[in-house]
């Protein structure tokens, strides 16, 4: 060991004693080592950092390849020489001049705006009935299912990739991109849907691949306007089908007057998203440029996100009808707990990021740190699941033919939500391929397990999202718990 003497101590005692060695004074005529001047220049940077990869990251940002290291510095590569300037460096933390800023704060107002909107949409089904009425197909379920059902999935694939490519833009900060990305895309989004309904239909279904069409028109107009921030315009829009929908579970409207709620809607929807795409494409609007195109690519797994996690909600609401008969569809209390509850749960993965930063603040070491994560992680789920099961419990006691909640459902609910925010937190941390990966994988195990009728569906349901969720609380603890990950 350099530094230091191993003795044995008097009284021929076994036990080794480190004695510290006096630091050796270099002559006068030695160069300086490269080493303590790089410690010298980085001694903020290095002094606050948990963990020596933090310092790896910092030499490699700064463009020092392994080769620079090898020859300016004498070590084989960036993470020797960060463990290195780690053990040289006392640790400081020092307190900011004032109160610690909170990038990651958000109110939960906005949130809970953002859970309706994404929920209420479903209203429409509970208003639209009658149209989706017919002979019992496959699953037990409307035969109009199929095409509606192939139509949402659609939807929800293209408009995931959509919002990205146009997110993309606008952290570049150029929102007129990011318009015409949305325009451009959203009436093809439209027409896919709509398209891949037809394609899915048996003849006397043309009823629900009317409906369908709308559905994709809706989603296209609820990208757009949610990308460009205009849920409070969203949630105005679909006020006619709520006030339907909720006078529909208590009376029987007449279909005109179901039609033309439904048509309201969409036509609200429509319009203003329209308005938003030409206030955004207007001329004299500024524009950034002189910076590269997002990759077409990127976008992609967030597709293969949309169609896993709307495949794995859609099955509790399937799982329902399975086992309480297709009434269950029309209430479907499981499926509209878990929408709702992503507003809830988007103020909750704020909370973890912003809590994450306070800890990495407090840490002295990569132990601490780590057992910081883990407490925050497992409060925050907790609270998500607590809200989940209370929006559940509220829509099975308020829903006229509900099914019961509890056992087996209760536990699948529970785990499906498990899933739906454990990957919603590894998105958000960059590792969206992952997230995708699981619940897509999920979903297809599901799709085969129905399809071919193998064991309990109930079963199915609670095995499937059982191990999703143990696969995703390992790629959490494995990611989070690194000081690196949360340093964007």
């Amino acid at each position: 060991m350099s530094g230091s003497l191993w003795l044995t101590p008097p009284g021929g005692s076994d036990t080794l004693t480190r004695i510290p060695r006096p630091p050796r004074q270099r002559p006068g005529w030695a160069a300086a080592d490269p080493v303590d001047e790089l410690a010298r220049r980085l001694d903020d940077v290095i002094a606050q950092a948990v963990h020596p990869d933090e310092i790896a990251a910092i030499l490699e940002s700064d463009g020092m390849t392994d080769d620079h290291i090898r020859l300016t510095y004498g070590r084989p590569d960036s993470f020797a020489l960060a463990e290195e300037l780690y053990a040289r460096v006392e640790r400081r933390f020092p307190e900011p001049a004032g109160p610690p800023t909170d990038p990651w704060h958000t109110g939960l107002a906005g949130c809970v705006l953002r859970g309706l909107v994404f929920a209420l949409p479903g209203l429409a089904y509970v208003l639209g009935a009658p149209l989706l009425a017919g002979p019992t197909g496959a699953l037990g379920m409307p035969a109009g299912t199929v095409p509606l059902l192939a139509g949402a999935v659609t939807g929800w694939v293209w408009n995931q990739a959509l919002s990205h490519r146009a997110y993309a833009w606008l952290g570049l900060g150029d929102r007129p991109a990011a318009a015409r990305t949305l325009l451009t895309g959203a009436p093809v989004g439209a027409l896919l849907g709509a398209l891949v309904a037809v394609a899915c239909a048996q003849p006397g279904q043309w009823s629900a691949v009317a409906f369908s069409a709308g559905q994709s028109l809706y989603l296209a107009a609820a990208t757009v306007l949610l990308v460009l921030d205009r849920e409070k315009s969203l949630f105005g829009a679909l006020l006619p089908v709520t006030a339907g929908a909720l006078a529909a579970l208590w009376t029987d409207p007449p279909t005109a007057v179901r039609v033309a709620l439904l048509l309201a809607s969409l036509l609200a929807a429509l319009a203003l998203a329209g308005r938003a795409l030409a206030v955004e494409t207007a001329p004299g609007v500024p524009e950034r440029t002189g910076h590269a195109a997002p990759r077409l690519p990127a976008s992609l797994p967030y597709g293969l996100f949309g169609l896993g996690t709307g495949l794995l909600v859609l099955y509790t609401a399937i799982g329902d009808v399975l086992v309480y008969g297709p009434a269950a569809a029309v209430a479907a209390p499981s499926a509209v707990a878990l929408t709702l509850s992503m507003g809830p749960a988007e103020w909750l993965l704020y909370r973890f990021r912003g809590e994450s930063l306070a800890g990495l603040r407090a840490s002295t070491s990569p132990r601490a740190f780590r057992r910081s994560t883990s407490g925050t992680l497992a409060l925050c789920l907790s609270g998500y699941l607590t809200v989940l099961l209370v929006l559940a419990a509220a829509g099975t006691a308020l829903v006229p033919g509900a099914p019961p909640l509890g056992g087996v459902r209760l536990l699948t609910l529970l785990l499906i939500g498990s899933v739906l925010w454990a990957a919603l937190l590894l998105q958000s941390f960059g590792a969206v391929l992952s997230a995708a990966t699981v619940c897509a994988v999920a979903a297809g195990a599901h799709t085969v397990a129905l399809a071919a009728g193998l064991g309990d569906p109930r079963a199915v349901g609670v095995t499937v999202a059982g191990a999703a969720a143990t696969v995703l609380g390992v790629l959490c603890c494995v990611l989070l718990g690194r000081a690196t990950a949360h340093r964007h």
